[in-house]
């Protein structure tokens, strides 16, 4: 018996179901009924004659025919939507919806001074911004595009390195003033940050570890939840803290800010990478590639 061709939306079902690891979690993706996504699998399995799925009541796991399916759907997938998108291109139109997400520092500092132009340069495009200080998951928050600070790693990504912004240590002029040891910036020597009121994350230790050339114990006497929330309290003269650039380049220009123990920083680190990630399994759609290729010129990291 000759098979039939697989369906492109059975298809593309078929891959949420593995992408997000059960019937449930692609129905709740895909916004269509369990029973719905149930059927576009048997159906697929039906037409390539063979199954692609164990099904337990704990899990999903794919057949050695579903692995080597999956390699072929994925690309070929991939091919389909690339030649939509350069239809698209074709046509100088980008559109549609895109939903970014952002450390909430980046999203003030340098997403949000950009829309305008962006927008009124692609008006058919629509955005949608959110902002999460911890790593989400792209698939469970239906997010197109996410911006990450630091190293990568999950290698089911696509990733666009827009740029480097340096860590720096920071504290208004008004602390150091304040603190009596200190009478001159250049007084100060990486051993007198175990005297100093420093500021650090509240739930990232591994923000709290900072890349110092000579290691010195580091005893917050304040934390916060984001970057953004450092900064205020480096504004309001609470202390130091170690900020990345893209944040703080304004604040340093006016003053407002000052650099504390330049050379002290390990250059380069891994938390100075700015990327754009998105899933390998989605091809880069003309919206994705026109919101990447304004910023990165514009960003001030």
């Amino acid at each position: 018996m000759m098979m039939g061709h697989a369906k492109t939306e059975d298809i593309e079902i078929f891959l949420t179901v593995v992408d997000t690891g059960s019937f449930t979690g692609a129905a709740n993706l895909l916004n269509e009924q369990v029973a719905k996504v149930s059927r576009a699998v048997s159906r697929l399995e039906d037409t390539l004659q063979c199954t692609l799925l164990n099904r337990t009541t704990r899990r999903l796991e794919l057949t050695e025919e579903g692995h080597v399916f999956i390699r072929y759907a994925r690309e070929s997938l991939n091919t389909l939507y690339t030649g939509e998108e350069a239809i698209k291109l074709l046509k100088q139109a980008p559109s549609g919806h895109l939903r970014i997400d952002a450390a909430s520092p980046f999203v003030l500092h340098q997403l949000a001074p950009l829309v305008g132009e962006f927008l009124a340069q692609y008006p058919h495009i629509t955005l949608d911004l959110t902002s999460h200080d911890s790593i989400i998951d792209l698939l469970e928050h239906k997010t197109d595009l996410a911006i990450r600070i630091g190293d990568l790693k999950d290698s089911n990504l696509h990733a666009r390195l827009l740029g480097n912004s340096k860590l720096r240590l920071v504290a208004s002029p008004e602390y150091l003033h304040q603190h009596n040891e200190v009478t001159h910036i250049d007084d100060l020597n990486v051993d007198d940050l175990s005297t100093h009121k420093l500021i650090g994350f509240n739930d990232a230790s591994k923000l709290n570890s900072w890349p110092l050339k000579t290691p010195v114990k580091l005893n917050f006497h304040m934390t916060g939840s984001s970057g953004e929330t450092l900064r205020q309290l480096c504004l309001n003269h609470q202390g130091i803290a170690l900020l990345s650039h893209f944040m703080i380049g304004e604040d340093l220009e006016s003053g407002r800010l000052v650099e504390v123990l330049p050379e002290a920083i390990v250059r380069p680190n891994n938390r100075e990478a700015i990327q754009a990630v998105y899933y390998k399994n989605s091809a880069v759609s003309s919206r994705i590639l026109a919101f990447l290729d304004f910023i990165q010129p514009r960003l001030t990291l």
